[in-house]
């Protein structure tokens, strides 16, 4: 986590809330796209604590940096897969 960001353990806390309510979103036709479009802003806003991760365990040689390197196209990734839900038609009944 940044350290310019306050309340580091609420913050994990809500976005993990934030990643299940976001997915099981993505289960209902009805809330598919906006789901997709909060998944997306999730990405991008957690995107900086991913960079102070990778960043803290190469000061710390922490032997899974590589994790955290792979992490950052790996997001990137995943907003680009997220965008395809955006496109879905939303079902009418």
């Amino acid at each position: 986590m940044p350290p310019w960001l306050p309340y580091h353990a609420a913050l994990v806390l809500i976005s993990g809330i934030c990643e299940v309510v976001f997915g099981l979103m993505l289960l209902l036709p009805t809330t598919r796209k906006m789901a997709a479009w909060l998944i997306i802003l999730l990405l991008i806003a957690i995107f900086p604590a991913n960079i102070q991760m990778m960043l803290h365990y190469m000061d710390e040689n922490n032997p899974r940096l590589w994790m955290a390197v792979v992490r950052l196209p790996l997001q990137v990734l995943l907003i680009w897969w997220a965008y395809g839900f955006t496109k879905e038609p939303v079902l009418k009944t």
